[in-house]
């Protein structure tokens, strides 16, 4: 029984190990930071409320039924009689009142609240393609810094080798202490761009987990997406797709029908008011009461004066409406541009990929050319340093290209709108 338990609990360490070890996908990250992140809850409980109000604004098309109940007792004076008597009242009622026209209040109120709960939708829509971005641009970034750090490690091996043989000759009397120092100059130099570069990936790892929502990845390496370089959409269509797609202007637009609700319930005030009423109940000296009384009629309110407050009422929700529409003319101009910007990005990068491959290569060559001519003892300390300081700036200027090609299209699918 004792070997089983231990087998049953190997078996559930290596399986959590396991998993523990499993790469991350962009799409498991954009997935968790949706379902996980305190601003798309926060939009979502945002929108319930919005929802909410739309109900409490639709109560007013409904009647509205109340019970009262009322016990008194002093005394009186009765004109009827002419002194005062001491007299006992109880009383229980249900008074009800039903709104028959209002002249568009309710309607504007209505027409306000859904608005704004369409808005609220829109809103959580916008939050999610911003962490969608946010986990891309912190996903991409975690993988140009792993890549940095294997190059810079890479650099450090090679400046190893360079300073073992650097030694190796000077103690055979070939080479000058003046190559020893300066190879061993170079390789703390190397080993301190290698700390700059694991605590650069360090800190992309904390933005990453930071963007999904949690508060590390654990010992999670992530799966590389950007080993098939993706193309760049069509230039004219993005501009297209983003002003017809994107979010913020249906927001706005969403707003603005609110606002033309509020215009609405602002221009009845002027109006009048009719309502129904009617109350069933019982009233009598003693208690509980006896004596059934009822009543039925009609109430109409005619604003008459209210110190302006329905001239300014509409003047606001006028206000309102122009400038909701000069937000969505400046929005479109500023969509315009972003998708400028993250096209002409994307186009600038991938050429910038096209030739740091070249220089890579190239670089690669010269460095193991000046390598190679060091061991034989006929080039300079200085050659091979300047070779592999080529070599690790060209692979760096690759990394940042991919990196910035990457970031565009994450930023043009967050310009154009995409979900």
């Amino acid at each position: 029984m004792r070997a089983i338990l231990v087998l049953l609990v190997l078996l559930v360490l290596i399986s959590v190990q396991s998993y523990a070890a499993e790469p991350l996908t962009l799409d498991e990250a954009m997935a968790t930071a949706l379902k996980n992140h305190p601003q798309v809850i926060e939009a979502k409980e945002n929108l319930l409320g919005a929802e909410a109000r739309t109900g409490q604004s639709l109560s007013n098309y409904y009647p509205q039924v109340n019970f009262a109940a009322d016990w008194s007792r002093g005394n009186t004076f009765v004109s009827v009689q002419e002194n005062i008597k001491l007299l006992e009242t109880n009383s229980a009622g249900l008074y009800l009142k039903q709104t028959i026209y209002d002249f568009g209040r309710t309607s504007g109120a209505v027409d306000a609240a859904r608005g704004n709960r369409d808005a609220s939708e829109k809103a959580l829509v916008v939050t999610r393609q911003d962490l969608t971005l946010r986990v891309k641009v912190a996903f991409y970034l975690l993988l140009a810094t792993d890549k940095q750090v294997v190059s810079v490690r890479e650099n450090v091996r090679a400046r190893e080798e360079i300073f073992r043989q650097a030694q190796e000759f000077f103690n055979q009397g070939i080479k000058a202490k003046v190559d020893v120092a300066r190879a061993e100059a170079n390789l703390f130099a190397a080993r301190t761009s290698l700390i700059r570069a694991e605590n650069n990936r360090e800190i992309a790892r904390m933005e990453l987990a930071n963007a999904m929502g949690l508060e590390s990845l654990g010992e999670r390496s992530l799966v590389d997406s950007a080993q098939t370089l993706l193309p760049l959409p069509e230039r004219a269509s993005s501009q297209q797709d983003a002003v017809r797609n994107r979010a913020e202007i249906q927001q706005l637009s969403s707003l603005k029908l609110a606002a033309s609700g509020n215009l609405k319930s602002a221009k009845s005030s002027y109006l009048p008011i009719l309502s129904g009423v009617t109350s069933v109940g019982y009233a009598d000296r003693d208690f509980p009461p006896n004596g059934n009384v009822w009543g039925l009629g009609l109430n109409l309110t005619v604003p008459l004066f209210s110190g302006f407050s329905s001239v300014e009422q509409v003047r606001e929700a006028t206000a309102n409406i122009n400038s909701i529409e000069a937000r969505q003319n400046n929005l479109k101009l500023q969509i315009i541009k972003e998708v400028e910007s993250a096209w002409l990005g994307g186009n600038e990068a991938s050429a910038r990929i096209v030739s740091t491959e070249k220089e890579v290569t190239a670089a690669n060559e010269s460095k193991l050319l000046a390598e190679g001519r060091y061991k034989e003892g006929v080039g300079s300390i200085i050659e091979v340093t300047d070779a592999q300081s080529q070599a690790l700036d060209a692979k760096t200027a690759n990394i940042q290209a991919m990196f910035d090609y990457y970031t565009a299209l994450a930023r043009l699918d967050r310009a154009v709108g995409k979900q």
